[in-house]
């Protein structure tokens, strides 16, 4: 499926895996272990040519195992080394390949793909292990959108060719599934950062809406399917919190729903995604600093809406419902107002409090109509940029976990970890935290009376509670405000890895 068809005028570099390695690019990154690249002789030799063995090899012994990109030229090419910090000085919350380091080092990835052909090569003893998570760490170093008016167009001869060699330079054939996952979670991963980067003039909840109709189009003959509730048919059909937060905005809020029911399913999950395509704060409005990159607010929308593609690519034995709440939540004379009650889907009153507390309110709406609408659900995911709370709580590289069970909650974590879309625990006290939204007039409010109650979590529960009392299955919570952008103010299509290893596909599990 091709993903360039943002508004943006420039094409963006392809990425390529192959075993047959680009003989012709005019750069080349290694990366790996300092011992895994020195570990027998022959294999710096396969990697940048046998002539200069001797040469890359005593530079390789100058080299610190960092992380850090060092940078040389030999016979007119550029080569780029990155000696990953050795496994021992990875802490236990962190991907072993520290697979942060490994994007923030490709950094000018993106302007050299543009205008030649550049070799990655990936090499390590149990390569295979990491082939998917680094996929995703390249992907991120090669974003879709771009606006720039001094960007060229891409070179005759351009992109990334990706390799996968083991320590002794035996390359990793394309048949095996872990390939097919290292595709798949690429594409996931650039599709969920292209929404995240584009601006609101150009995703809005309309162009957002068709470009998932796009998306299930393409997949139709796999039996993905496509419906949207849309405007007055979400008041008229009781989704009082998505109607409420969307609907001063210019192109009415909507809740999409798209299903992959494989014949050989064995479980059934229900993604929930925020999808605000931006959020003034409503008429609590943010100020300028804070307004600024809320058109990330879609991330959570973004992130299981690419692991779903990946998913329905690979086709993982995993039945898939995917429910995005896209709203733009605006000012004007329609918008929702503090002391305005808005009744749910679930038919429970929530008191307004905080307009800018939006993206709990239409969550609401998804976790109520998963819920009690599908019928044979054994987890409701809701993921979102929820909360800066998160930040505080977890960081800005893992994102915050709630669930109802130590069972799940372990098995997220080691998703995490083997995915690199890293996450961490936070409080789930529901019995504590609920009296923080305690309501005079309604059921409850939408935000905290105090902020120092463990905030984050509170927004969690906000969401549960709107799931059906009857519902037997699982419940997980994803915040991922921190880990769902770069310091360099690129979306990072975070929640795509996670989505994959929570469904085990290969490679992630």
């Amino acid at each position: 499926m091709n993903l360039n068809t943002t508004a943006a005028k420039i094409r963006a570099p392809e990425i390529t895996f192959s075993h047959h390695p680009a003989c012709d690019a005019k750069e080349i990154y290694v990366i790996g272990y300092k011992a895994s690249l020195l570990f027998k002789e022959g294999t710096v030799g396969g990697v940048t040519g046998a002539e200069n063995e001797k040469i890359i090899g005593a530079l390789l012994s100058s080299i610190k195992e960092s992380g850090k990109a060092s940078t040389f030229l030999y016979d007119g090419r550029k080569l780029t080394i990155i000696a990953l910090p050795v496994a021992q000085k990875i802490s236990r919350n962190n991907h072993p390949f520290s697979l942060h380091d490994i994007t923030d080092s490709l950094e000018g990835l993106h302007s050299a793909a543009r205008e030649h052909l550049v070799q990655i090569w990936v090499v390590d003893k149990q390569i295979k292990k990491f082939m998917c998570p680094v996929a995703a760490a390249i992907a991120r170093a090669l974003p879709l959108y771009h606006s720039k008016s001094n960007l060229k167009e891409l070179a005759p001869s351009s992109g990334v060719v990706v390799t996968f060699a083991e320590d002794d330079g035996v390359i990793v054939n394309l048949n095996c599934q872990e390939w097919q996952t290292a595709s798949a979670v690429c594409e996931g991963v650039r599709l969920a950062a292209q929404l995240g980067d584009m601006p609101p003039a150009e995703l809005t909840p309309d162009t957002y809406a068709q470009k998932c109709q796009d998306i299930a189009n393409g997949f139709a003959a796999l039996g993905v399917t496509y419906t949207e509730i849309k405007g007055d048919d979400l008041r008229q059909k009781g989704y009082g919190g998505i109607m409420g937060v969307g609907m001063a905005a210019r192109c009415p809020p909507r809740m999409v729903v798209m299903t992959y029911s494989p014949k050989n399913a064995t479980e059934h999950i229900a993604m929930c995604g925020k999808g605000v395509v931006y959020d003034t704060g409503g008429l609590a409005i943010k100020p300028r600093p804070d307004m600024c990159s809320m058109k990330f607010d879609c991330g959570g929308s973004a992130g299981v809406l690419g692991g779903f593609v990946a998913a329905v690519t690979l086709g993982l034995p995993v039945k898939l419902t995917l429910i995005l709440a896209i709203v733009e939540n605006a000012i004007g004379p329609d918008s929702f107002r503090h002391d305005d009650i808005l009744t749910m889907k679930s038919g429970k009153t929530v008191e307004v409090n905080n307009t800018d507390a939006e993206g709990r309110l239409i969550l609401a709406d998804c976790v109520s109509h998963a819920s009690n609408q599908l019928g044979d659900v054994d987890l409701i995911l809701n993921m979102a940029t929820l909360t800066g709370a998160q930040c505080i709580t977890t960081g800005s590289c893992h994102a915050g976990i709630m669930t109802r069970t130590k069972g799940l909650e372990d098995r997220v974590v080691e998703a995490g970890l083997k995915t690199g879309d890293l996450v961490f625990p936070m409080l789930y006290a529901p019995e504590l935290l609920k009296k923080e939204f305690k309501s005079s007039v309604a059921d409850m409010k939408n935000s905290v009376a105090n902020r120092m109650n463990a905030q984050a979590s509170c927004a969690g529960h906000f969401i549960e509670s709107h799931i059906d009392e009857a519902f037997s299955g699982d419940w997980l919570h994803v915040d991922m405000a921190g880990p769902q952008s770069r310091s360099d103010g690129r979306a990072t299509g975070y929640g795509v890895a996670l989505v994959l290893g929570l469904c085990k596909a290969p490679g992630f599990c």
